[in-house]
């Protein structure tokens, strides 16, 4: 690492962006593990849409690729969907 301040300072920022994307990634993830653990359709019907924004802003910011974000919500509604109503 530099010495320069500026150097530093990124050093800085970029671990609480670190922070910040581990901590948004390891949430939507839980998340999707309890959408895809829910027993009733009403249920994962339920949480399906507040699953499907936090997967878009994982795209949105550049966490995970956005075809990676639109694959996992489309696994997603397709277990919904098939579930038994």
């Amino acid at each position: 690492m530099a010495n320069h301040s500026a150097t530093k300072k990124d050093v800085r920022q970029a671990a609480k962006r670190r922070e910040r994307n581990k901590y948004y990634g390891k949430t939507t993830r839980n998340a999707i593990r309890d959408l895809k653990a829910s027993k009733t359709n009403k249920e994962a019907a339920d949480q399906f849409p507040a699953t499907a924004a936090m997967i878009d802003k994982l795209a949105k910011r550049g966490i995970i690729h956005k075809n990676k974000a639109a694959n996992l919500k489309s696994k997603l509604a397709r277990k919904v969907n098939s579930m038994s109503k």
